[in-house]
């Protein structure tokens, strides 16, 4: 049974997430608490002692949330804090997320986001509960690595838009040697939905870990910045800030309009997506490769945009899949991939994604998998629907 605290001084919302999770409620699964404020949510906090998630909105009286997430930090309990925040307060967003918060959603509060949001809140605290359970019998890289797994596939969106102007699928293999590729989409301002691909350098948990930070930062400075280029600038100078490990990621983002068929994009060092035709005509996006993210602050990163048609695809990937060897150490490659996607053409977008992930596992045969394979696939539908 998971226990949410809820902090906020709205009264009707206590009414709606009753009536939204009753169901949950009812059957045992799901515990709701609330305070009006930081204060109250103190005390509750001191009346029960199994809560694992606090939802907390910022601006309330007598202790706000940003003070609020200061006083659990001091309080070393082990539970998650989401923050509610108003569209693109990109600020307070830094500001939670420096002082512990683990993710964030905007008002006025989607139910739907909301649930995923609570959902993939909990299966993180999950994993890292099982982490520190297990961690006496962590003697060996294999168990870190398959924490660092779990931490991974927690976060990775699996609920895909349902639109009929476009559809999205997505898929992640995890390697036994595990990085931190990770794949991400979500609402933007004006209908348009953010897309972004990426690979963090390194293994095991410390990669997992730069992965959920550079997830969340790339999403709240998408909702705060339209332009991908600069968005991107900005994602790598907080990078950098906070870089103590010296890692890196490569990154693709890219903001797709469906009303118009228009996607603009940006890349820092990441592979360039594919566009595949209805007539079976595949080629790589046009774009310099850029730098990677983190490692250096002030750097521009190039980008550009594409009118694409119904029926278009954009196939995003990272190097798990171009580089993933067979027996004899040969790689997929790039050609294969560009083959592979002009077979599928006018597929739909979880029969493209499903078949390249064939086609790599049959070109490796027995050969281990040394890298994680995962891509996303945009299709985009008759825009008129």
């Amino acid at each position: 049974m998971a226990k949410i605290l809820v902090v906020d001084d709205e009264p009707d919302l206590e009414l709606l997430l009753r009536q939204k999770f009753r169901k949950r409620i009812r059957k045992g699964v799901l515990t709701l608490i609330f305070a009006q404020n930081g204060v109250e949510a103190l005390a509750q906090l001191e009346a029960h002692d199994d809560v694992d998630m606090v939802l907390s909105d910022i601006n309330m009286p007598q202790m706000d949330g940003l003070t609020l997430l200061n006083q659990l930090n001091e309080l070393n309990r082990d539970l998650r804090a989401v923050i509610v925040t108003a569209y693109g307060d990109m600020k307070n967003i830094r500001t939670a997320m420096n002082r512990g918060a683990f993710d964030f959603i905007t008002k006025p509060i989607d139910f739907h986001d909301l649930e995923a949001t609570i959902a993939k809140t909990l299966a993180h605290l999950e994993v890292m509960r099982e982490a520190l359970r297990s961690r006496d019998e962590l003697v060996a890289i294999r168990r870190e690595l398959g924490v660092a797994a779990r931490m991974q596939e927690s976060i990775l969106p699996t609920d895909f838009p349902s639109d009929p102007r476009y559809e999205i699928h997505a898929t992640m293999t995890p390697a036994l040697e595990v990085g931190g590729d990770f794949y991400d989409f979500f609402k933007l301002e004006d209908g348009r939905m953010g897309i972004v691909m990426a690979d963090v350098s390194g293994k095991g948990v410390p990669a997992a870990l730069f992965m959920m930070v550079s997830r969340t930062l790339m999403k709240g400075t998408a909702i705060g910045e339209a332009d991908p280029a600069r968005a991107l600038a900005e994602v790598n100078r907080l990078l950098v800030e906070s870089n103590e490990e010296s890692m890196f990621v490569t990154l693709f983002y890219a903001s797709f309009d469906p009303a118009e068929g228009r996607m603009e994009f940006a890349n820092g060092g990441h592979n360039l997506p594919y566009v595949v035709k209805q007539n079976g005509e595949v080629h790589q996006i046009d774009c310099d490769s850029g730098v990677v993210l983190a490692v250096l602050p002030g750097f521009e990163f190039p980008g550009g945009a594409l009118e694409l048609e119904p029926g278009d695809v954009v196939f995003f990937y990272t190097d798990g899949i171009t580089e993933a060897m067979n027996e004899e150490g040969e790689e997929f490659g790039d050609d294969a991939l560009a083959d592979t996607l002009g077979e599928v053409a006018g597929s739909d977008a979880a029969t493209i994604s499903e078949r390249v992930v064939e086609a790599v596992r049959l070109h490796a045969g027995e050969a281990p998998q040394s890298d994680d394979i995962t891509c996303l696939c945009l299709r985009v539908e008759d825009r008129a629907s």
